[in-house]
């Protein structure tokens, strides 16, 4: 498994910068959350910067995984909306057309897979829910698919889908080997029951995306390591066990402010399990 790092926890520097200080730290891969300034595909600079990220990838041996949670990128004043349930057509359908984006960086970039997730839930019936993120899901998988990447859900507290359980449940209807799982060890530590690593085993074969920050039972807060309440070494081991190639990346999106400390205190803490 390579440890990386999501450029999400590096929104005060330029990206490039970013990847520069993932390189000297010693991360050998990168969580991409495509954003305002990285990688917006929206942007009239856009094929400049994905060519420019492809050549700094390369040089600096760094594998990647494309992340598509940015807060405001498709609506300045609604967090992560719209979402791959909304209520109309037309803000699904916007979802659906930013995450095949996704999809065509992530064959751009020669990137492991396309990580999302389904949105919250904010009234009504859950069915109908369930039926436009079903819809959705097809919809994108079946245009990565076509281009050869791979997605990767992730449950996420709070939302929809927001346990291993769910997504095994979505991935049956979906019915498709291209519909990978991504895994947040702190969601586990919040939401699951039972231990991280009998999750990994429970879930190895879809899982294709490891997120890793520290949490607390209960609380959707991502902390620095040692700060919560996880036990990471039996993690570690478990994703040994398991045979787990993928990548391992740092999801601390609130702490930008500090971000050269927290990344080289983040690298060195994992590194020795």
């Amino acid at each position: 498994m390579l440890l990386g790092y999501n450029t999400n926890g590096l929104a005060f520097h330029r990206w490039q910068d970013g990847l520069e200080l993932l390189a000297e730290a010693g991360f050998q891969a990168v969580a991409i959350t495509v954003d305002h300034r990285c990688l917006n595909p929206f942007a009239d600079n856009f094929l400049g910067e994905l060519t420019e990220m492809r050549s700094m990838l390369e040089r600096l041996r760094l594998r990647s995984v494309i992340e598509s949670g940015a807060r405001f990128l498709l609506d300045p004043r609604r967090k992560h909306e719209p979402t791959l349930i909304s209520a109309k057509a037309e803000d699904r359908a916007r979802r659906v057309e930013f995450l095949c984006r996704c999809v065509d960086i992530a064959k751009g970039l020669n990137s492991d897979a396309v990580s999302f997730w389904s949105g919250v839930w904010r009234d009504g019936d859950e069915s109908i829910a369930w039926s436009r993120l079903l819809e959705g899901c097809r919809l994108v998988t079946d245009y990565a698919e076509h281009h050869g990447v791979r997605l990767a859900f992730e449950p996420e507290p709070g939302m929809l889908i927001e346990t291993n359980e769910q997504y095994g449940q979505l991935a049956e209807q979906v019915g498709s080997t291209s519909f990978g799982l991504t895994i947040d060890i702190g969601h586990v530590q919040c939401v699951e029951e039972g231990s991280i690593a009998d999750q990994l085993r429970r879930w190895a074969k879809p899982l294709c995306n490891v997120h890793i920050e520290d949490m607390r039972r209960g609380v959707h807060e991502h902390l620095r390591f040692g700060e919560g309440e996880i036990d990471f070494p039996p993690v570690m081991a478990a994703l040994r066990e398991i045979g787990y190639t993928g990548c391992v990346n740092v999801e601390l999106s609130r702490h930008s402010h500090m971000a050269p400390e927290v990344l080289r205190e983040s690298f060195d803490f994992l590194s020795r399990l």
